[in-house]
């Protein structure tokens, strides 16, 4: 038996899951629309816990969304599962964000592209087969009337995450289906975490850094000019 503790801080879905053996059994999240992990993500912690009647001893492991996302929200949320996992000597998971909104839904037959908002017209992206088997690298990219246009040809293309949202009036192919409402939750993490914990799958927790895909950048503000 394994009991894993599941973060998930990439998007504005502030989320937190306690599993055994791949089943939720206490999850709490919030996606308000805003960023508020640093002042909800602990609290959370321990409200699963709790919920759960599992002290942090029992827990046998901490994992966490690497990435890519929100470059604070993934820092919020690695901070913290590292920090658990300093102080009570458990190994860390990390799972792909992407991947894990991939398991958000399910096709029979098609594709499934999870894409997260990267702002202006990128998105964050990766291709799934029916079988949740990644068939495309996780790229940053901009979005125009003919992305993804050799899936969509081949046949149904299900788009989901916050990114699908800003496609729909741009990737108006036939095949094309968009669910914009999913984020990216620790629901899903639960199986693709406890997989991992079989297969002995962990990070080096002292030099684990997230998955940003892209560079931070952060750009400087712009001086007013004085007034006379």
């Amino acid at each position: 038996m394994a009991i894993i503790l599941n973060i998930e801080t990439a998007t504005k879905n502030c989320s937190v899951s306690l599993a055994k053996d791949g089943q939720v059994i206490a999850i709490k999240e919030l996606n308000n629309g805003n960023y508020s992990h640093a002042e909800v993500l602990h609290p959370f912690i321990l409200d699963v816990l709790k919920e759960a009647q599992v002290t942090t001893k029992e827990i046998d492991a901490v994992a966490v969304s690497k990435g890519p996302g929100s470059y604070t929200g993934l820092r919020i949320g690695v901070s913290a599962a590292k920090g658990l996992c300093f102080a009570f000597d458990k190994p860390l998971i990390s799972i792909k964000t992407l991947e894990s909104l991939a398991h958000a839904v399910a096709v029979n037959d098609g594709l499934i592209i999870p894409m997260l908002d990267a702002r202006r017209m990128e998105v964050y992206a990766a291709v799934f087969n029916e079988d949740y088997q990644q068939i495309r690298d996780i790229k940053a990219e901009i979005i125009d009337e003919n992305s993804f246009v050799e899936y969509l040809e081949a046949g149904k293309v299900l788009f989901l995450g916050d990114g699908a949202h800003k496609c729909k009036d741009i990737i108006t192919h036939k095949n094309a289906v968009f669910i914009d409402d999913k984020f990216p939750s620790a629901k899903e993490m639960a199986q693709l975490s406890f997989d991992k914990y079989k297969k002995n799958d962990i990070e080096d927790v002292a030099y684990f850094e997230p998955f940003y895909l892209k560079d931070f950048v952060v750009i400087p503000e712009k001086k007013k000019k004085p007034t006379f």
